[in-house]
């Protein structure tokens, strides 16, 4: 049976690093002068949406927890954007940015169940979201 308080159990952490990896070997393709620019940035987006689910996956606090996968959201949205940026720049063609940002997105969906499901353990009157709210109804 798997550990429930490994991070590495959890499917969405997971997609996330792989993703990282992948943008990580991508970005090694870019002109050198984007080096420290839009592959630095996109690079650290993709590794801080794992890295902030796996800070905060055992915290004690609910509310914690929920903020770290608050951060991880965010953080996988802006890799989005960056990947946006790379495509208009011509670093990344349509369908390979169209393709990372469905993966990203679906990882978002995933999130905002993770949400759901921390949001649940709380007293009602301190959740965000009403009780019958489906994840997919909640902002990506």
């Amino acid at each position: 049976m798997a550990d429930p308080f490994r991070v590495e159990n959890l499917v969405v952490y997971q997609r996330l690093c792989d993703l990282h990896i992948e943008v990580s070997d991508l970005c090694r393709l870019w002109p050198p002068e984007e080096r420290f620019e839009l592959a630095s940035q996109v690079r650290r987006s993709s590794n801080s949406s794992p890295a902030n689910l796996a800070e905060k996956h055992n915290d004690r606090h609910m509310r914690n927890r929920i903020e770290g996968v608050n951060r991880a959201r965010g953080e996988a949205l802006e890799s989005v954007h960056h990947l946006y940026v790379a495509h208009r720049k011509k670093y990344l063609s349509l369908k390979a940015y169209e393709s990372l940002r469905k993966r990203y997105l679906e990882c978002v969906k995933m999130l905002n169940g993770l949400e759901r499901n921390y949001e649940s353990k709380l007293d009602p009157r301190d959740r965000i979201w009403p009780i019958g709210q489906s994840s997919d109804e909640l902002p990506n």
